[in-house]
């Protein structure tokens, strides 16, 4: 698969991620937000019934109040001597019925109409039209005894809505409200709108004291207090507040997340899926690539020692060679040097697999880091001379024993000597330098160099397997890449760690840590 092909999938595949998660997180905030609407909605319509149910008990019971003064007044005018019969037919007028102003009677001719006692012996008899007549005007009088009580009442009511307009507005408001009433009231408002969420709540009167607060009030979330005016009617000057206070109001929005947070979960799963998926790829595609560039340089590797070999092999069927001891030793040599390259490059790459596969095992054992650096550096010695190069020691580490492979180690340190003069500059003298310090129960050993150098992203990556480092259009330096991968295996499993520093063009120089054997 192409590299622009690989690209184009992971963009196509983050737009189509971050457009879901766009999505969801949109509709999540608007659910969030009709949600709170609605709870809003709901506690307004509640306090605002509960409102409207104080100015009726009010209005209640001022008119209770009222009638009962009235009856009295109206009994006293109605009633001065204080008669019974007065007092029944006054209540029998309130109450809408015809007095009883004495005994008629009808037969199928005429209408006896009884009047005094002491009257009986005149009798009068009515006729029909005389009776019609008479019915008449007792209607018309029950009528206006009618219009008379209406008005009457009107005139109590107006009475009374005076005096709730100029005396209840007066009252303290702890005098004209019920505060336990009050919190039941609200509390079935809020059940008959659909919420059964905990509240408390506070009454505050027109100097903005609080006159009643119940348990468990707070000022501190100021979007879970409701306020309503109680008897918006009053002076402006004279009216008082309720506040309610839901302590569970976020709990309640939050929980339309409930149905988001796996969506989410899920989500995120998949795009930590898919990068680990596209890192993969990638490195894949990286690895592909390095592995065709460690073929190749494997197969030039390879296939020169191998047509060394090949051609002192034919010169030594030539019977003429056999004639000159020089020239057989010669080929001979060239043929054993060129075996021993053959075999050191085929080592390379099946210690690589052997630690792939952990079949190599360290034979560790107590080693002085001081005189193993020493021996490595009198062993490269002549090959530094050779270039016209130093190679200087400076061994300060008064602390130095290591438990390490002797085998393996010395190969680190002849690794990192190797790449030192391969990437060397070729119209400078090299020079080397190698130092050991000590750091807490660690020992720092330094191998320093006046190479080319590399790029800072270079040296994060020169340990890993199959990577080199671009050098232009050179080809003198051969190598799979191998090298400082093996390096970086056998420190870490000597629980050590190694890092490279370097500038382009100025030089690179590679820090190896190691704990120490504490001496008891």
């Amino acid at each position: 698969m192409k590299k622009s092909t690989i690209w184009l999938l992971a963009v196509v595949m983050f737009t189509a991620f971050f457009a879901l998660l766009f999505l969801q997180v949109r509709y999540m905030r608007t659910s969030m937000d009709i949600r709170s609407q609605q709870f809003d909605e709901q506690v307004n319509r509640s306090l605002y019934n509960v409102m409207r149910d104080l100015e009726q008990d009010q209005t209640l019971y001022y008119l209770e109040q009222d009638m009962i003064e009235s009856e009295n007044r109206y009994s006293q005018q109605y009633n001065p001597s204080g008669s019974s019969e007065n007092i029944t037919n006054e209540q029998s007028v309130r109450a809408g019925e015809m007095p009883d102003t004495g005994r008629s009677g009808l037969d199928s001719n005429t209408q006896e109409l009884s009047l005094r006692p002491e009257d009986e012996q005149d009798r009068v008899f009515i006729t029909p039209q005389q009776s019609a007549s008479t019915i008449s005007k007792t209607q018309y009088e029950m009528q206006q005894i009618l219009s008379k009580r209406y008005l009457h009442e009107r005139s109590l009511l107006d009475e009374v809505i005076f005096k709730i307009m100029n005396r209840a507005s007066s009252e303290p408001i702890e005098n004209r409200v019920d505060f336990n009433r009050l919190e039941q009231n609200i509390r079935l408002e809020l059940s008959y709108n659909g919420l059964n969420e905990p509240f408390s709540f506070q009454v505050v009167n027109f100097k903005n004291e609080v006159v009643f607060s119940s348990p468990g009030f707070s000022n501190r979330d100021r979007s879970a207090i409701y306020t309503q005016t109680l008897f918006p009617y009053d002076s402006s000057a004279k009216l008082n507040s309720l506040r309610v206070y839901f302590p569970t109001k976020r709990n309640y929005v939050y929980s339309e997340l409930s149905f988001f947070i796996p969506s989410l979960i899920f989500t995120f799963i998949l795009l930590i899926t898919f990068i680990f998926t596209m890192v993969s790829l990638f490195r894949q595609k990286r690895l592909s690539e390095m592995k065709n560039d460690f073929i190749n340089n494997m197969t030039h590797e390879l296939k020169t020692p191998v047509s060394t070999i090949s051609l002192a092999s034919q010169m030594l069927k030539d019977d003429s060679i056999l004639k000159s001891p020089e020239v057989f030793k010669h080929v001979t040599g060239v043929i054993n040097d060129e075996t021993k390259r053959l075999s050191l490059q085929v080592e390379k790459v099946l210690h690589m697999s052997l630690f792939d596969q952990q079949k190599t095992k360290l034979k560790m054992k107590e080693l002085d880091a001081n005189d193993l650096v020493a021996s490595v550096a009198n062993t490269h010695v002549l090959k530094v001379e050779k270039l016209e190069g130093t190679l200087d020691i400076d061994l300060q580490a008064e602390k130095s024993t290591i438990y390490v492979d002797e085998m393996h180690f010395t190969n680190v340190l002849f690794n990192i000597l190797d790449n030192a003069l391969k990437y060397r500059k070729r119209d400078v003298p090299p020079e080397l330098m190698m130092r050991t310090r000590n750091e807490g129960n660690k020992i720092i050993i330094s191998i320093e160099d006046n190479g080319i150098g590399m790029k800072k992203e270079d040296a994060k990556k020169v340990f890993e397997r199959f990577y080199r480092v671009h050098t232009g259009n050179r080809h003198d330096v051969k190598g799979f890449g191998l090298g400082l991968a093996y390096v970086k295996k056998i420190v870490t499993d000597l629980n050590g760690t190694i890092r490279a520093e370097s500038d382009l063009g100025k030089g690179t120089k590679f820090i190896i840590s190691l704990p120490l054997i504490t001496q008891k």
